[in-house]
């Protein structure tokens, strides 16, 4: 349900809320919020609220350290798991200086540009997403352990899979917010799930992938146990991916679709610092069906775009090398730009990899880019990207790849 800035003051009045908390993320997707009292909210929506900015990780430093959030009527949604009296809701924030002026570090608002950019060429494009997560038990004082929830694999169903109520609780939670799964399921790690989005406008669905680790966490921690959304918490088992699903509208423009997936081709090594953002990361790509080679397909899940067998609403490309340490912000906005650039230029999209890239033979694969290897590697090639460069702010790129 979409809010204005008058219906959200008398939300607060009628439905006894008690704390409001405005939300927001570092330039690294992590999630962050200050809780102010139902009587200062309308200061925020008028003339924000302040916040030192030098505590947030690349946001700045002593010694100007001011910034101001201001509440997104849109965002407004209720926290189930808080009490029922004394109500507490959150809204999404934009991020602005003292004067007025966009903050570069705000990657919301960058990812409203983008939709903007693709706004004005009448085309439209929507997200779902795919994540991983593993969980892990508590130890006595309440703190994680590597020690899996359950040794259950792929779909596997109760006793042995021990997830299946954490992730119908999850599942619950998110509708209550307005949030809507399409599935869950065991993944094939001990303790490794997987809950799937239907597809919403870019900003929706980001905001719902930001919502998603945070209910994930709520919930894992509330019934003892750690949610682990790092790219390979376990050496010898399958990492955790954060599968981005894109479709375009029109949707009766088979051009207008391969386009978009070879403008994605040509960028994504230039992409993959954003995408794949720590070491970590680097260890789960070309492992577990965690894919390598700049490559697409229709249906084959070892390249990296694939194209499920869907039709109509449900067509979409699945870029498959994200982990859910990416910022969706940062990701969904250059995955915009990457396919804009496909449309403009006529891309044409090269021929598919229709085979098992996991077994293939050295002399087939060599045929095939690779993406980066490392994390120094990924962000010397964005550094050097004409493309980064052009839609990525210097000040970001700079906290990403020169700290």
């Amino acid at each position: 349900m979409r809010y204005s800035k008058e219906e959200v003051i008398q939300y607060v009045r009628e439905e006894d809320v008690k704390f409001i908390r405005l939300a927001f993320c570092d330039v690294f997707g992590r999630q962050k919020n200050i809780s102010i009292m139902p009587d200062e909210l309308e200061r925020a929506f008028e003339y924000g609220i302040s916040f030192d900015a030098s505590a947030v990780q690349g946001f700045g430093d002593e010694a100007h350290s001011d910034l101001m959030l201001f509440p997104d009527a849109d965002t407004l949604v209720p926290l189930p798991w808080r009490p029922e009296r004394g109500r507490v809701v959150q809204m999404f924030s934009s991020i602005r200086r003292p004067d007025g002026q966009e903050f570069y570090g705000d990657t919301r608002a960058l990812l409203k540009k983008a939709v903007e950019d693709a706004k004005d060429k009448g085309l439209e494009f929507t997200f779902g997403s795919e994540e991983e997560f593993y969980l892990f038990k508590l130890d006595e004082f309440g703190f994680p352990t590597k020690v899996p929830s359950d040794r259950a694999g792929y779909m596997d169903i109760a006793p042995d899979d021990r997830g299946e109520n954490v992730r119908r609780e999850i599942c619950l939670i998110l509708e209550q917010m307005g949030i809507h799964p399409e599935s869950s399921h065991h993944e094939m790690g001990p303790g490794q799930n997987e809950i799937d989005f239907r597809y919403a406008s870019a900003i929706e669905a980001a905001d719902s992938a930001m919502i998603f680790q945070r209910v994930v966490r709520t919930v894992a921690f509330n019934n003892g146990l750690f949610a682990d959304f790092s790219p390979r918490p376990l050496p010898d088992s399958p990492g955790n991916g954060f599968h981005i699903n894109m479709s375009i509208l029109p949707l009766d423009d088979e051009k207008l679709f391969e386009y978009m997936i070879a403008g994605i081709l040509k960028h994504v090594k230039e992409m993959t610092a954003f995408l794949n953002p720590v070491e970590d990361s680097y260890r789960r790509l070309g492992a577990f069906k965690a894919p390598l080679y700049v490559s697409w397909s229709r249906e084959n899940r070892s390249p990296l775009v694939r194209i499920p067998a869907a039709n109509g609403p449900y067509r979409r490309a699945e870029l498959r090398s994200p982990d859910p340490t990416a910022n969706p912000y940062l990701s969904f906005a250059l995955m915009i730009w990457a396919s804009l650039e496909g449309i403009e230029g006529k891309l044409p999209l090269s021929k598919s990899a229709d085979i098992n890239l996991f077994t293939a033979e050295k002399d087939v694969l060599s045929q095939y880019e690779r993406l980066p290897e490392s994390y120094e590697e990924a962000c010397r090639i964005a550094s050097s990207s004409s493309f980064i460069k052009k839609h990525i702010p210097q000040e970001i790129l700079s906290i990403y790849c020169n700290n």
